[in-house]
């Protein structure tokens, strides 16, 4: 028998604020977090706005003489995990430490460190680099610095599998408490990639907006004038817990883990295929002995790309039938942007958020309604709204597909 998931711990670095409360209150008032390029010179590229963390003080977190041994996706997944785990008021010495793991993954890991690495390299030889050069970016290394400071000696490692790697990771995570491997998760996804190359290269696929002189509303998704994801950074991480292992100890829960989706479009690298995102929906529904017309909101991968959109709710359309009318649609990128790795993660935690307020956050930037995009998507403005079941998706380069849902209990 299956064990009981919940969710008892949140913790967010993002274009919308540092902490749980920020970023909520951004999100459900519809503040974008895009703006210019700050971290390098963008004039160059076709794209020259991305969704960066501000304001981020990394020194709370680590000691400065840890902070220049590793990349900074590193330092985000840290900082989120450590508030996840201060948030859910979880003692190691009360528990079981070997009953506890991390599972926080990321989609590219430490590319500005390697570019940083190579020009040291080419310009003044292998004795500029650095010894840690290799852990400072390797990806699994948010699980191992989180292991470490936390002292959690369970399972641990990474997921990486592009723009789904949050959602795998957690849902992941929430398979390895189900099926008794552990009681305490820490789960989701970081990513840093405002770099020349991460920039360049998406660029180069012309998959970004390039909407230079209005920054705020460049990440539109489902309007007819959407012209591309905008790039985010930040990391979102959860704790998971076994649910009478949360509930002997008094923990608040903020919802239930209850299903989990996982697919492949078999298709192609990067144009979306409707067929596998609808499989990856009806097998989180089926694990959650979910029927269709309990959900009541998605939080959407919407990442404001023509043809995912169109293709997402498609998808959407063929997972629920006629109930796809009925479900509250919104997409947080259109104020974060798209976190690539990331991502499942910060919408894990804003679709907990969802649940825990009873609120669907907006779609901002819907001006002109794409017509075939005719779901609800929150346009502009949040909602009240009675959320049973809520369902978060992700879809990943390579065509890899992930959604999950959370109940309210």
């Amino acid at each position: 028998m299956k064990r009981r998931v919940v969710i008892t711990g949140l913790g967010i670095i993002s274009p919308v604020g540092n902490n749980i409360q920020t970023a909520w209150d951004n999100i459900v008032n519809g503040r974008s977090g895009v703006g210019t390029i700050t971290r390098f010179d963008a004039s160059v590229l076709t794209a020259q706005i991305a969704a960066e963390v501000k304001d981020f003080d990394v020194l709370q977190y680590l000691p400065a003489k840890e902070v220049k041994q590793m990349d900074t996706f590193i330092h985000y997944g840290i900082a989120a995990g450590i508030q996840a785990w201060q948030d859910a008021g979880l003692d190691v010495q009360q528990c079981d430490a070997e009953r506890m793991g991390v599972i926080v993954g990321s989609g590219i890991g430490g590319l500005p460190r390697i570019e940083e690495t190579q020009i040291e390299f080419s310009e003044r030889g292998p004795r500029r680099i650095s010894p840690f050069f290799v852990p400072a970016s390797l990806i699994n290394l948010i699980s191992g610095q989180l292991s470490i400071r936390l002292g959690l000696k369970g399972p641990s490692y990474a997921v990486v599998s592009a723009c789904t790697t949050g959602l795998h990771s957690i849902g992941d995570a929430a398979r390895l408490i189900s099926y008794g491997d552990a009681d305490v998760m820490l789960a989701g996804g970081a990513e840093s990639t405002v770099s020349p190359l991460g920039i360049g290269g998406f660029a180069a696929m012309r998959a970004l907006s390039t909407r230079n002189d209005d920054p705020t509303t460049a990440s539109r998704p489902w309007d007819i004038d959407r012209d591309g994801f905008v790039l985010g950074e930040g990391a979102g991480v959860l704790v998971l817990e076994e649910y009478e292992h949360a509930r002997k100890r008094g923990a608040r829960i903020y919802g239930e883990f209850c299903g989990y989706g996982m697919s492949s479009d078999a298709h192609h690298i990067t144009s979306p295929d409707r067929d596998g995102p609808r499989r990856g929906i009806e097998m989180a529904l089926r694990d959650g002995g979910i029927n269709p017309s309990e959900v009541n909101y998605v939080n959407a991968h919407g990442t404001s790309t023509p043809l995912g959109d169109k293709n997402e709710t498609e998808a959407l359309k063929l997972a629920f039938g006629d109930h796809a009318s009925k479900l509250v649609v919104n997409s947080t990128k259109s104020m974060t942007g798209h976190l690539l790795g990331a991502a499942g993660g910060i919408e894990a935690v804003f679709t907990t958020l969802a649940v825990h307020h009873q609120v669907s956050p907006p779609t901002i930037n819907i001006f002109n309604q794409d017509p075939e995009c005719d779901l609800d998507y929150c346009a502009n403005e949040a909602r009240d709204l009675k959320i049973d079941v809520a369902l978060s998706n992700s879809f990943g380069f390579g065509g890899t597909n992930g959604s999950m849902l959370v109940r309210r209990l």
